[in-house]
């Protein structure tokens, strides 16, 4: 299974989401507060160009905001 990593906040509704979808499904994901983790922010932003919520990395891929078909499919659903 890939490294999973969601950067996310505690107010963003699509990251909420990704998270039950990940505990739903067994994912075990890392999870950085970028509302909180100033290093991380910058990390995600470097890694995905965007300031929006959820990043979801799946080992290398990146996915920008809960795009559910895509996130199953880079994990093999």
């Amino acid at each position: 299974m890939k490294p999973v990593t969601i950067y996310s906040t505690p107010t963003c509704i699509y990251c909420n989401i990704a998270k039950n979808f990940f505990k739903e499904n067994n994912i075990a994901y890392e999870e950085y507060n970028v509302a909180t983790d100033m290093e991380k922010r910058k990390e995600m932003v470097e890694k995905s160009g965007q300031m929006g919520v959820p990043v979801i990395m799946i080992g290398e891929d990146v996915v920008v905001g809960f795009n559910k078909p895509q996130v199953s499919a880079l994990l093999g659903l």
